[in-house]
């Protein structure tokens, strides 16, 4: 019932931790492992949760240790420094990063979408949800229109993708491409910039313009507004 992304997620933890010594039949030897590697409080937690699933699976159990997170404020760019950007990469990877901007969707999301879901006429866009969210319909801009309009259609009924075509290679073209701009106009912010990045700047954004934290909440999707 998990996300793809999720489900690869989990499973590359359980590959490190394999790999640097853990065995996976013995809880005790997954505690020492991941105790022992060098990564943040959240991505320990994470691998606690994975191993958690895969013990679900085989019928195990353990008492999962509780590493303390710090809560960090995201990082919001300019929208210059977005724009720019958008600008500098290809012309479906713009389409990409436009359509991230203007609909707060997760990458998942985007990736996802069929030309079907697109009503040039109305403008808007039905975004199919990931992560349990709620299904949404988004007006678009008449750029990030023509921006589809010169896209082609070289993926049958999807926009960016074919089903069998992974995110994860598009976050990696995406990383080289970001390099080269971050480099060109010599600013290193640009380099903090994810696809997630643009989803925190759509939600701040709506709330700096609305001041209603529900309506933000609905925009992007979440059923809880702790997650807002």
């Amino acid at each position: 019932g998990k996300s793809e992304s999720t489900i690869l997620g989990r499973t590359k933890i359980l590959s490190v931790l394999t790999k640097r010594g853990a065995n996976l039949y013995d809880p005790e030897s997954i505690k020492e492992a991941i105790a022992n590697q060098s990564w943040s409080s959240g991505r320990k937690n994470n691998a606690c949760d994975a191993y958690s699933s895969f013990l679900r699976m085989v019928g195990g159990t353990w008492e999962a240790p509780v590493y303390q997170t710090i809560r960090k404020l995201p990082f919001i760019p300019k929208e210059t420094e977005i724009d720019q950007l958008i600008a500098g990469c290809s012309k479906r990877m713009a389409t990409f990063l436009q359509m991230l901007k203007e609909t707060g969707s997760r990458c998942g999301e985007v990736w996802q979408i069929k030309w079907d879901d697109i009503d040039f006429e109305s403008k808007v866009v039905n975004i199919t949800p990931e992560k349990n969210s709620n299904p949404r319909v988004i007006h678009i801009s008449d750029k990030l229109l023509d921006m589809l309009r010169q896209q082609p259609k070289n993926y049958g009924e999807y926009v960016f993708s074919r089903p069998s075509m992974r995110v994860d290679n598009h976050a990696v073209t995406f990383q080289q491409q970001r390099k080269r701009i971050a480099k060109k106009i010599g600013n290193p912010r640009i380099l903090k910039i994810h696809f997630h990045t643009l989803r925190h700047f759509k939600g701040t954004m709506l709330y700096h313009k609305t001041k209603d934290i529900f309506y933000v909440m609905q925009a992007l999707g979440h059923k809880n507004i702790k997650n807002t």
